[in-house]
C-alpha cells in the first residue's frame, strides 16, 4: 500500500526542515507513521494477512529507532514531531 505520489510530497512539504529536504528523520518518521496508519487500517480488515503484519512491525520498529537517534540529536525536535503527528512521547 504505497503512498500517492501527492501524498508524499505533501507530507514531505509539511515536515522538512530545510527546502529540498527529503531525509531528515522528522520526514521519515511522518512519513512512516502515514504507512503505519494505512497498513493498521488494512489489517482491521484483513485480520489474516500475516505478510503484511510482519511489514508493519518493522515500519513500526524502525520509527522507534528513528525516535530515539532524534532523541539523542536533539530532545525538542522530538517532541515537536511526536506532537504534530499524534504520538505519545
Amino acid at each position: 500500500m504505497p503512498l500517492s505520489t501527492t501524498q508524499k510530497q505533501e507530507i514531505i512539504n509539511k515536515f522538512q526542515t530545510a527546502k529540498g529536504d527529503t531525509g531528515s528523520p522528522e520526514v521519515q518518521i511522518a512519513l512512516l507513521s502515514t504507512r503505519i496508519t494505512r497498513l493498521a487500517e488494512h489489517l482491521k480488515s484483513h485480520a489474516h494477512d500475516v505478510h503484511s503484519r510482519r511489514g508493519l512491525l518493522s515500519m513500526i520498529a524502525k520509527r522507534r529507532r528513528l525516535i530515539n537517534f532524534l532523541k539523542k540529536v536533539d530532545g525538542d525536535r522530538v517532541s515537536g514531531i511526536l506532537k504534530e503527528i499524534g504520538l505519545k512521547d
